[in-house]
């Protein structure tokens, strides 16, 4: 263990009671399971695909409910109790290092039982690591607990002018956002409806779109990396509709052709598809539209060359235009289908005081956001949900510095006490973003002893059933049996969770890899979770040893409340 670690379990350890460290080779030996823990035979890999998620996804949260009841300080039972903290890994997990040619040095863990914030497993704990998109956990947790998981971003429409014995609107329609992070059509079209049903069937004015509720300076920043089309550089907005992308989905025909259809539908776009369908081998590389805006205000969607047909129906995602422009265009689309006709143009700007409220629209629940933010790693709603936090908190506009101080309070307030936290946009998709494994631990033990457990916990992906987890480990015992967020960039590995093991007790989880080759390494932190799952109690042994070409049956149970 470095000095820093063992400073930083020191430091977290002390206000519980007087103890002492003892470095060993060995984990701690296992306690009892808590009282509320029964044992279910657990279902095959393949019954856990395809069957109900609900026992998989409360697996852990319920386990929750059951380890919380005790405060800090009555889980020192000893004046001086003696702890053992191994700082060595289990051989499999050394053996991924190894082979991916990444140093101990590089590699942050924690393992923990729910419940005890003692370490079973520390090493390099307490030093700070890039976490990659396990950082989300600090936003979706500290958005849970700070906003409740009721919480429903509102979009409203106001009026000015007047409205004619026909339904023209002679006067401006305003669009008013508050950060919406799952503004798609199929919740748009909610606000559209409820204008129309209010008696406005066309516009001669302005549409006009209210983006104060995020500060300027959140907007139009540039791409994490030189992908500036990626979906997953789309930044945060007000207004923020279908994440700015484009799905194009390419089908070619025996004829020739290839048809090309787009979602959402944007009323200034034109697709010009000047594709072949040809015979041959399908490469796997798909054709990349070249998007232009024109001077008439519209925006085409150039196509060409040559797609096999034996590519079949594929889909590629873009991301295109300002996120004004995307917004105006989506909304004007789902306006014109309703039959609503618009002659105006669009810009940005306030609603008047004197504007009349014409409709509103309230999203998804936080608690499915946070869903889609953890399972999927969604980047652009993690940071729209970063920048909520400081909007309510520290009241509009928003701000990157509103939203940390948010969130650095609550954790504060809640005995968590971060000393190398550092957040930038909240989502993981920055090299600015650190915190230790240590931290994350303790946020892992907050939230599972918390009253937003079941929702925190159902949020993560579950090992080889779905979310970022589920082609992982889905022919080994751990798989259904642990609730894991991934991180991922460029030299960044990441995993943080939670594992019932077959021992009867759950665990959290916290493994971090900052190196070049830490791509390369992602078999090391399966291994990990495999070696929770059949116990961190038992000797460490290498229990990825056996031959992946045959899948292993699963002997064990499951803990489940």
């Amino acid at each position: 263990m470095t000095h820093v670690s063992l400073f930083s379990l020191v430091r977290r350890l002390a206000p519980y009671a007087p103890w002492s460290v003892t470095s060993s080779t060995s984990a701690a030996s296992a306690t009892p399971a808590p009282a509320h823990f029964t044992r279910h035979r657990a279902a095959p890999p393949a019954a856990r695909k395809s069957g109900p998620l609900r026992s998989v996804a409360a697996l852990l949260a319920c386990a929750a409910l059951a380890c919380a009841a005790a405060p800090a300080q009555a889980r020192v039972k000893a004046r001086n109790p003696s702890v053992n903290v191994s700082t060595v890994l289990p051989p499999a997990v050394m053996a991924g290092l190894a082979r991916a040619h990444a140093p101990l040095s590089a590699i942050s863990v924690v393992i923990e039982k729910v419940g005890d914030h003692t370490p079973i497993v520390a090493l390099n704990a307490g030093k700070p690591m890039m976490p990659a998109s396990t950082m989300k956990l600090v936003t979706t947790y500290s958005g849970l607990s700070i906003l409740g998981p009721d919480y429903r971003w509102r979009t409203t429409a106001y009026a000015d002018g007047n409205l004619d014995a026909n339904g023209i609107l002679h006067g401006n329609l305003y669009i008013q956002g508050t950060g919406d992070p799952k503004l798609v059509p199929e919740e748009l079209i909610d606000l559209v409806q409820k204008i129309r049903k209010s008696g406005i069937n066309g516009i001669d004015g302005a549409l006009v779109l209210d983006k104060r509720y995020f500060d300027p300076s959140t907007r139009d920043l540039p791409p994490f990396d030189d992908d500036a089309t990626a979906p997953y550089n789309v930044g945060p907005d007000p207004l923020l509709y279908a994440f700015k992308s484009l799905s194009f989905t390419l089908t070619p025909s025996p004829d020739g052709k290839v048809a090309v259809d787009v979602i959402p539908a944007l009323a200034q776009l034109q697709i010009d598809d000047r594709l072949r369908a040809t015979g041959g081998p399908c490469r796997g590389e798909l054709p990349t539209p070249a998007v232009t805006p024109q001077p008439n205000g519209t925006v085409v969607a150039s196509f060409a060359g040559d797609y096999a047909e034996r590519c079949g129906p594929r889909t590629l995602n873009v991301a295109v235009l300002d996120h004004s422009a995307f917004f105006a265009g989506g909304f004007l689309a789902l306006w014109q289908q309703t039959g609503g006709t618009f002659t105006g143009a669009t810009r940005e700007g306030p609603v008047p005081v004197e504007a009349r409220l014409i409709a509103t629209h309230d999203g998804p629940m936080l608690s499915d956001i946070v869903r889609d933010i953890n399972k999927f790693s969604n980047n652009t709603m993690a940071r729209n949900l970063f920048l909520t936090i400081g909007a309510v908190v520290n009241k509009p506009p928003a701000t990157p510095e509103k939203s940390a101080r948010a969130i650095e309070a609550f954790l504060q307030k809640s005995g968590l006490n971060m000393e190398y936290l550092s957040l930038d946009n909240g989502s993981g998709l920055s090299r600015d973003e650190h915190i230790t494994a240590l931290s994350l631990a303790d946020l892992l033990q907050a939230a599972n002893a918390s009253p937003v457990a079941q929702v925190f916990v159902d949020s993560l992906p579950v090992a080889g059933v779905d979310g970022t987890m589920r082609n992982r480990l889905t022919s080994q015992p751990v798989g259904g049996n642990a609730h894991i967020k991934t991180g991922t960039l460029h030299d960044v590995r990441a995993i943080a969770g939670y594992v019932a093991s077959a021992d009867g007790v759950s665990y959290v989880v916290v493994s971090i890899i900052n190196d070049p080759h830490s791509e390369a390494a992602r078999a090391a932190h399966d291994a990990l979770l495999e070696w929770v799952y059949q116990g961190p109690s038992q000797p460490m042994q290498d229990v990825a040893g056996e031959p992946r070409s045959k899948p292993r049956k699963n002997p064990h149970t499951r803990s489940q409340h």
